[in-house]
């Protein structure tokens, strides 16, 4: 029996050589990294209550987050080869426990602001280096181990928005983002007591910005292609996430827990639809499964301002989670036509155009929510969604 067919095989060729606890350290910090990003929109109306802030500062400040977190990748994995990933990581979690703590104590919405794009910017710090040293740990096993990490995301995201929110309704928000603190440093303790020591390059760091070959491969009209439907996706995914628990609760009338909980849901279906994309890109390709996610998510976009009852939001909800399947096809795609020298560096670059442009989204979200046309800018983004769905039935062939 194959190890692919065999769990417990699968399990100790992970766990050999004391790579178990690397592993585990990794998949630890990431479930942090992304899923306390994810904590913000379930506390936004209580961050709103405290600092009166309207939809649109509101989306701005998520629009910072994410901006900071864009921005961040491409410096991230520059770092990552000079210093080693190690260091960075480690670091990356100590910035993350030191801004969420700014967050807890100031009262000014500029110290919010600086706080969480400075957050965003420790938590970029995973971006790349999760891959890279993980490449290093498991050189014939990197799918397996980057597919437990990333599963280690997704119930991180599952999870602690819930969890936040009802911490936030028994307590106050600022508990929920001080229980994330401790863990964090926990994280930064276990990456500094598993992860292998690894010496800087002895390059200065001027020479390691060669970005020579960036413009050319992101030039060709399949990068470009592949890019262009990132961006839209990102667009889509950002505004969604960024509103949908205030979207439940100030316009549907939900209790705050049962959107906090549909929100934890709808990442809890990430668990099964990212292998499930990537299982349909390995077998028939690019164009069947794109179209069928986006056309799923577009039509439950669309269908949501219409509805009202709890069991048919889960529906919506369930439909909506196909987006989180999007992301795992087109950069498996574009990342197969990446040179392979600079695939790393290109790949960085990549990242940060579609996350930065798709961070936008959130602000110009909240701006139309606060004229009153919430219902309209949902409407909006499964327009968008048919834009996607017409680029794909057009222009892919595979």
């Amino acid at each position: 029996m194959s190890s692919i067919s065999n769990p417990k095989r699968v399990i100790s060729d992970l766990s050999s050589d004391g790579r178990g606890k690397i592993l585990l350290s990794v998949a630890f910090g990431w479930f942090l990294s992304i899923s306390v990003r994810m904590i913000y929109p379930a506390l936004l109306p209580h961050i709103r209550g405290t600092y009166s802030l309207t939809l649109t500062t509101s989306g701005l400040l998520l629009s910072v987050l994410w901006i900071a977190y864009a921005f961040g990748q491409l410096p991230g994995g520059i770092l990552a080869d000079w210093i080693g990933e190690r260091l960075l990581l480690i670091a990356g979690s100590l910035l993350a426990a030191a801004m969420l703590a700014l967050v807890i104590v100031v009262n000014s919405t500029i110290f919010l602001f600086l706080a969480t794009a400075l957050f965003g910017a420790g938590t970029a710090l995973y971006g790349v280096s999760r891959f890279t040293i993980l490449n290093k740990i498991y050189p014939d096993q990197l799918g397996t181990a980057t597919g437990a990490t990333m599963a280690a995301g997704d119930v991180g995201n599952a999870v602690m928005p819930p969890t936040a929110g009802f911490i936030a309704t028994a307590l106050a928000w600022q508990y929920s983002f001080g229980a994330a603190v401790p863990l964090f440093l926990l994280a930064a303790l276990s990456l500094w007591l598993t992860l292998p020591k690894q010496p800087s390059t002895a390059a200065p760091l001027s020479e390691s910005l060669d970005l020579e070959d960036v413009v050319p491969t992101l030039s060709q009209p399949v990068v470009i292609r592949g890019t262009a439907l990132l961006v839209l996706w990102a667009v889509i995914i950002q505004a969604f996430m960024g509103f949908y628990p205030t979207y439940l609760m100030n316009v549907k009338g939900l209790p705050a827990q049962v959107a906090n909980v549909l929100f934890g849901f709808f990442f809890a279906l990430g668990i099964l639809m990212k292998p499930i994309a990537g299982r349909a890109y390995d077998s028939i390709g690019v164009r069947a499964p794109l179209l069928l996610i986006m056309g799923s998510a577009g039509l439950a976009l669309l269908a949501l301002p219409f509805v009202g009852e709890v069991w048919l939001f889960g529906l919506l909800t369930v439909l909506a989670s196909s987006l989180l399947g999007f992301e795992t096809i087109v950069i498996s795609d574009l990342t197969q036509r990446l040179p392979d020298g600079t695939q790393g560096t290109n790949l960085g670059a990549l990242r940060t155009v579609y996350l930065a442009l798709g961070a936008l989204s959130p602000v110009l979200f909240g701006a139309v929510a606060d004229r009153g046309y919430f219902d309209e800018a949902f409407v909006g983004i499964a327009a968008l969604a048919g834009v996607v769905v017409c680029i794909v039935f057009v222009s892919v062939e595979y």
